[in-house]
């Protein structure tokens, strides 16, 4: 079983992300306010950091940049999950920090695999179906 920190503003999303981690054997914990997330992660100590990047107040971007440089959680695998969906966006992603990039909306199935491929080690899993336009 593996803590994930869910970083994210859609309720609806955060349903869906913690009831399938938790399907999965996981322990998900959801922060809502991006401004507490650094806070929040310490105190939980996660395997792994899911991250929405378009977040108000502390943008995703800038949350994976703030993680990357933190004593106690630089090393924790951080997957971003965005409606951001051009090869552009993923430079910035994982120029930032993060080890993988997962588009919205999400395939449930390259959801959970990105995960697994996280907590197993991988340092750079297969990127999700990204498609090659903007979404909006």
């Amino acid at each position: 079983m593996a803590k994930i920190l869910i970083v994210e503003d859609n309720a609806l999303n955060i349903k869906l992300f913690c009831d399938l981690l938790a399907a999965h054997g996981h322990q998900p914990e959801a922060v809502t306010d991006s401004r507490n997330a650094l806070d929040a992660a310490r105190e939980f100590s996660p395997d792994l950091v899911i991250t929405d990047i378009q977040l108000p107040h502390v943008s995703g971007l800038e949350l994976i940049r703030l993680i990357r440089n933190d004593e106690q959680l630089g090393q924790v695998p951080i997957m971003a999950v965005t409606a951001y969906s051009t090869s552009e966006d993923e430079e910035r992603i994982r120029a930032a920090g993060a080890q993988a990039y997962v588009s919205k909306p999400i395939s449930v199935v390259r959801f959970a695999e990105t995960v697994d491929e996280l907590l197993a080690g991988k340092d750079e899993p297969a990127l999700s179906d990204a498609p090659s336009s903007p979404r909006t």
